[in-house]
């Protein structure tokens, strides 16, 4: 048994998930394609830069790994995987505040 939550090995088991449950392994493994596709009117570099940003939002190690080198691939610059790492967390702090003010008009509610 892994010592951590994020075990790299534990992606050996999206095969078991497909088995399980296929069509919506299916459904959720086509997602993918919309960052993948090459034809599309924004280009394939921001498409991942997109995607990573989410990724950072998400917390989702894997597929944080899995857009940088993609975006990386696609001709993204360190800085840019920065800045998109960082307009994520600004947006991430922008709902962390605006939910903040949610919490003291419930608050204030009886």
């Amino acid at each position: 048994m892994s010592d951590h939550y994020h075990d790299p090995a534990d992606l050996k088991l999206l095969k078991d998930m497909s088995k399980a449950a296929p069509a919506e392994f299916n459904a959720w493994l086509n997602l993918d394609k919309i960052v993948a596709r090459e034809d599309g009117a924004v280009p394939r570099k921001y498409r991942e830069l997109i995607a990573l940003g989410v990724a950072c939002t998400t917390q989702c190690p894997y597929c944080i790994e899995v857009h940088v080198k993609n975006a990386k691939k696609a001709g993204a610059t360190k800085e840019e995987v920065s800045e998109t790492a960082l307009i994520a967390a600004a947006l991430r702090a922008g709902g962390a505040a605006t939910h903040g003010a949610m919490a003291l008009k419930l608050y204030d509610q009886p």
